[in-house]
């Protein structure tokens, strides 16, 4: 099931949402994280047909959550601009992952200002030479140019283009989220053991009310900036074809190694 079919399985009038988690949407013994997230998403979007463009999200990935799940959501506060909502989703052990998301409408201001540093854009990478993960694991829905990670890298940041094998038809904000989780945790970067790792709350904001991009290609970002006690925080930024911002987020990763 590719994430539109994924998607599909909500139902408008519906308060609670049973859905079908494939294990292709897998990593290790519970789902993805973006598609956890976006799955929250669009719970959220569906409480309301007036809502408007989401801007930003806390996301706590709390436990595992595979096979089949339940998806609610309700509005914790409607003002003239903004509806706050908040999502759950519940599986077999219980609450596996609760998020607020912040739909807001956008309006003049003074102030318009961006300083986010810009990295080095490799080219986007032809279909030819594209390469995706194994059939049983979430980056088999996705395609890459090279290998995502290498333990002993001795670098705290990783970056790539990603886009979904199948990304026509998807709503632009349900993309951009599922897809911007899909980088490894940066501090696996400078891990020279194995072992693992699980994020553990995502906050992200987003920077524009209609995201695009050429091709469905998104060029990913991830920083390390602090990994002690068995834990690493990072900032993470998702980039269009043409280098521009789109969402930026923040993670705090548990490493048991």
């Amino acid at each position: 099931m590719n994430l539109a079919s994924i998607l599909a399985q909500f139902k408008p009038e519906a308060t609670s949402h049973m859905i079908s988690i494939p294990p292709s949407w897998h990593q290790g013994r519970t789902s993805y994280g973006g598609l956890s997230s976006v799955l929250a998403y669009q719970a959220a979007k569906l409480v309301g047909d007036d809502l408007p463009p989401l801007q930003s999200a806390q996301i706590a990935f709390v436990g595992p959550l595979a096979n089949q799940v339940e998806v609610t959501a309700h509005i914790l506060r409607r003002g003239k601009n903004t509806a706050f909502v908040k999502s759950e989703i519940v599986g077999t052990d219980g609450v596996g992952l609760s998020c607020t998301f912040v739909f807001m409408n956008r309006r003049h201001s003074h102030l318009d200002y961006e300083d986010l540093p810009r990295p080095e854009f490799p080219p986007v990478p032809p279909s030819d030479s594209v390469r995706s993960g194994p059939h049983e694991f979430f980056t088999g829905h996705m395609q890459y140019p090279d290998k995502r990670l290498e333990l002993g890298m001795a670098t705290n940041r990783l970056a790539s283009w990603h886009r979904f094998t199948e990304y026509d038809g998807l709503d632009h904000i349900a993309e951009l989220i599922c897809i911007g989780d899909a980088l490894p945790p940066s501090a696996m970067g400078m891990m020279t053991e194995k072992g693992m790792v699980s994020s553990m709350n995502w906050q992200i904001n987003v920077l524009t009310e209609v995201p695009s991009t050429k091709d469905g290609w998104w060029y990913l970002t991830s920083e390390t900036h602090h990994a002690a006690h068995g834990a690493s925080s990072q900032y993470m930024t998702a980039w269009n074809s043409d280098g521009l911002p789109m969402l930026t987020g923040m993670q705090s990763v548990a490493i048991f190694v």
